[in-house]
């Protein structure tokens, strides 16, 4: 008979899952100037190369519900988070564009893994808890992106550090922290898991989580991979300075999420979407219209503690559509989102390189006008989330 963990145990594991990811994605964002530099690639090409990664995490989602389901979110947390630590330092050793769209492919499909994965791990401790745990697991990923981004800054500034090495450091860090979680993952139950993998068509309520799930990627993609081009492309920063523009963005969208669990026991979701939407905007116009680096960052600023409850509003409710598996609703939601992911960085290096990169952050800014619009949809959706809860804890 197996041990049954302690429920701390599990948080604090599922926690250290969300951490690694946001860091590990941070580690290669922050230091996409180094890459095109030493690539020579201009905004469009950049846009190009950058599409691998939203291929592979869309490419993998679509199996990724049926692995979850059928081998458990434990497994496949693992499985997708070393993936990310093997492929970060062939991002830095690839000598050619080709080589690095490849990378970026490999390192996409493994996240696309684990963020499907943990968040099925988070449904699991939060349906166990009984109250709203989301957006704290989703503050850890924000905590870990800030701590990657720094990190990057700090690696950056010293300039006899090479980027490789920079990487597989990382890299061997993260593995530890990842093997060290594993074993205190909630184990998938055996009844919840589907014979065949195969990606379920998203039923009518997740498209319309899924229709924002895509806005807010939108806008954090534009964040993650163009933030640091904005800063030393357009207001002419260094590469150390340019990296505290996702630092930033990651501080503010940790801050708003380590409130979110408490926020949305007080307000509505819709109200929270609904003004998350509208900071976002009020972000990206400061961006749009300034020439001054520190206002820039203030801008940054805004966008990450606009979106920062969005997305584990709607995982969440994602998560407890009644007749669907927690992991196969993520990955119905995750994967509309990702399509922002998969079209916003070709999108914004072609509109850039076409006209300028203030212009693509202003299309960026209408999709934030679109989630205040859809604000209303999460608050229907998400009602089945205390549902869910009550029908666990009675069935306990």
């Amino acid at each position: 008979m197996k041990k049954i963990l302690p429920e701390g145990k599990s948080q604090a594991a599922v926690l250290a899952a969300f951490f690694a990811c946001g860091a590990l994605m941070a580690t290669w964002v922050a230091r996409i100037p180094a890459v095109q530099a030493r690539l020579n690639l201009n905004e469009g090409g950049l846009g190009l190369v950058l599409l691998g990664l939203s291929i592979g995490v869309l490419t993998a989602l679509s199996l990724t519900g049926g692995l979850v389901a059928r081998y458990g979110s434990r497994k496949i947390t693992l499985i997708g988070g070393l993936g990310m630590c093997a492929a970060l330092p062939l991002l830095a050793l690839a000598p050619r564009p080709a080589l690095l769209f490849a990378g970026l492919t490999l390192f996409g499909a493994a996240m696309s893994g684990m963020d499907v994965a943990m968040n099925e791990q988070a449904v699991l401790v939060e349906r166990k808890a009984g109250y709203a745990l989301m957006s704290s697991f989703h503050a850890s990923y924000s905590v870990g992106a800030l701590f990657g981004a720094l990190t990057s800054a700090g690696m950056a500034s010293m300039r006899a550090m090479p980027l490789t090495i920079h990487f597989l450091l990382a890299s061997v860090f993260f593995t530890a922290i990842l093997l060290f979680m594993y074993p205190h993952l909630l184990p998938t139950a055996s009844g919840s898991r589907e014979k065949k993998i195969t990606f379920q068509f998203p039923k009518r309520p997740l498209w319309a989580l899924g229709a924002i799930a895509f806005c807010s990627a939108m806008n954090e993609i534009a964040m993650a991979d163009w933030s640091g081009v904005y800063l030393t492309r357009v207001l002419k920063t260094d590469a150390a300075f340019a990296a505290l523009g996702y630092a930033a963005f990651s501080l503010t969208m940790t801050l708003g999420r380590m409130f979110g669990d408490w926020l949305s026991r007080k307000v509505q979701s819709a109200d929270l979407v609904r003004f998350g939407g509208l900071l976002t905007a009020a972000g990206l116009v400061i961006l749009i219209l300034t020439d001054h680096p520190a206002l820039a960052i203030v801008g940054f600023a805004a966008v990450g503690l606009g979106l920062s409850n969005i997305i584990p509003l709607v995982y969440s409710a994602a998560g407890n559509i009644p007749g669907i598996a927690p992991g196969t609703g993520i990955a119905g939601v995750a994967n509309i989102g990702y399509m922002g992911s998969l079209v916003g960085p070709t999108t914004i290096g072609l509109i850039a390189n076409a006209t300028s990169l203030r212009v693509s952050f202003a299309v960026i800014a209408c999709l934030a006008v679109i989630l205040v619009l859809m604000a209303g949809k999460v608050s229907v959706a998400h009602t089945s989330v205390d549902e869910a809860c009550i029908i666990e804890e009675s069935r306990s």
